[in-house]
């Protein structure tokens, strides 16, 4: 399977779809999150589907494109196999908001949490950063020109007769379009002098080499109203909260002088003619937008507010909380209106991804209403010893690869050797099996353990630049921990 050139798509595009040649096909999405995800093979394919319907959905005709209804996914296995991950890097490859939130937040013994709602206005403050940054990046050429011309002004204040004879020159426009006073000899020269002085000054600027230079100039405050807290027992107190500081944070900002050097007065220059250039009316416009027709919510832990069927039966403890979590989400998830800070937000296209081990409860133990929102059901399994050698080898991110780059930072070279490497992946599948089953994460407690003298070690005591790890080393680390039922529960 190969990912095709964008000639290539093009032609297969024009020939079999009417969608744009950049967007990516299942077969497409799945090879790129095989970059970073290893096996799931089911999953992958489902969200791919996920994916692509929505663009496909966009593509719909105005009359039937309103009906059509994500199908939103619920994925079951145990923790560390990759349930999270798949979600997080299908929103980055669709571009799309993204939101993740654990449902166990949303009810403890005794009280609600945090409002179900709360999802919703997470989903819009991460689209809005997110439409902002991409307008951000669009003016930034334009505001780094303009901030050129704040900090010439600061270098070299216009002088008294230029800012006369622009303010003559003005005038005379005004009265006869078209002509202008001409100035008087003196002031010519003046500004003649003053123009070539802001040139070479604009020079030395762009060659950086006036970065370090002390200036004096006016700032606003990062925080005009200092940090707000409101208590309160429930949720909607956050919201209160919220607005208040919003409320705030629109008041005049105080400005006071500082010294700052040029490369610290560039910056913040910056990001105030980025925020003039910005029109935050059609960036809120856009993210709601975003929000509506391609925001993702991945719902974690959904197996914990499902009540078990074995026992004593609903009704009783926290049962009827779980049940009530579960109401309150139906209608979100079911397509509502959520009021935010930036606008009413509907939710009927958002797509839905909902995840849990269900170890205790089933899938069938959600109410029926809920169930029927989440009609993919995805079995993620979980992983074996091939698995953990190929996530420590394969994927882009891979744990081997990241311990690489650490200590390349100390001027060690680490190396494993594949024994080595199967023997941690034969060890992480020992120990999930005779433990706990953490998935992929076990990688983590292991690789500390194995690495922890090293890294401490290192750069007082290790003076070798290559280390290499072999699977004698991982035995002498590991066995006596891994064999050790007690032991293991506490180390790894």
């Amino acid at each position: 399977m190969t990912i095709h050139s964008d000639t290539e798509a093009a032609v297969i595009t024009a020939g079999k779809s009417a969608i744009a040649a950049h967007n990516l096909t299942p077969n497409q999405i799945v090879e790129l999150l095989d970059k970073y995800i290893i096996g799931q093979k089911d999953a992958k394919k489902s969200v791919a589907i996920a994916l692509r319907n929505r663009l496909r959905r966009q593509h719909v005709g105005d009359d039937l494109r309103e009906e059509i209804m994500p199908n939103n996914i619920i994925m079951i296995g145990p923790t560390g196999v990759g349930k999270t991950e798949i979600a997080r890097r299908l929103a980055k490859l669709a571009k799309a908001p993204f939101v993740k939130v654990e449902a166990s937040k949303f009810t403890e013994v005794g009280y609600v949490g945090r409002d179900v709602e709360s999802m919703i206005r997470d989903l819009v403050d991460q689209s809005v950063a997110m439409v902002r940054s991409e307008k951000s990046e669009e003016v930034k050429e334009k505001a780094a020109a303009l901030v050129e011309e704040r900090l010439l002004d600061i270098l070299l204040p216009p002088t008294p007769s230029s800012r006369a004879q622009e303010q003559d020159d003005e005038d005379a426009e005004q009265d006869e379009p078209g002509t202008a006073m001409a100035p008087a000899d003196e002031n010519d020269v003046s500004e003649a002098l003053n123009r070539r002085s802001r040139e070479k000054m604009l020079e030395r600027l762009r060659s950086g080499r006036m970065e370090d230079r002390q200036i004096e100039m006016d700032t606003a405050s990062e925080n005009p109203g200092g940090m707000m807290q409101i208590f309160g027992p429930l949720g909607q107190m956050e919201e209160i909260g919220n607005i208040m500081q919003d409320l705030m944070s629109g008041l005049p900002r105080k400005r006071k002088k500082r010294r700052l050097s040029i490369a610290e007065a560039r910056r913040i220059l910056e990001q105030e003619e980025v925020q003039k250039l910005i029109d935050m009316d059609a960036v809120i416009k856009d993210a709601i937008n975003k929000v509506e027709q391609s925001g993702i919510v991945f719902i974690d832990e959904i197996d914990k507010i499902a009540a078990p069927s074995t026992g004593t039966g609903s009704g009783k403890g926290p049962d009827v909380s779980r049940e009530g979590v579960q109401r309150d989400l139906l209608p979100i998830v079911e397509g509502s209106n959520v009021t935010t800070k930036y606008g009413i937000v509907k939710t009927d296209h958002v797509l839905f991804i909902a995840s849990g081990a269900f170890h205790v409860a089933k899938p069938s133990d959600l109410i029926p209403e809920l169930q029927g929102r989440f009609p993919i059901r995805v079995e993620l399994k979980s992983l074996t010893e091939e698995d953990f050698y190929k996530i420590l080898t394969q994927p882009k991110n891979a744990l081997i690869k990241q311990y690489k780059a650490l200590l390349s930072t100390e001027g060690v070279d680490l190396d494993f050797t594949d024994g080595a490497i199967l023997e941690i992946a034969k060890t992480a599948a020992k120990v999930n099996e005779s433990v706990e089953n953490i998935g992929a994460r076990r990688l983590h407690t292991i690789m500390t353990n194995l690495l922890e003298e090293l890294m401490f070690n290192i750069p007082e005591s290790v003076t070798d630049e290559k280390v290499v790890i072999d699977r004698a080393m991982v035995l002498d680390k590991l066995s006596a921990v891994a064999s050790d039922r007690d032991l293991s529960q506490y180390i790894l």
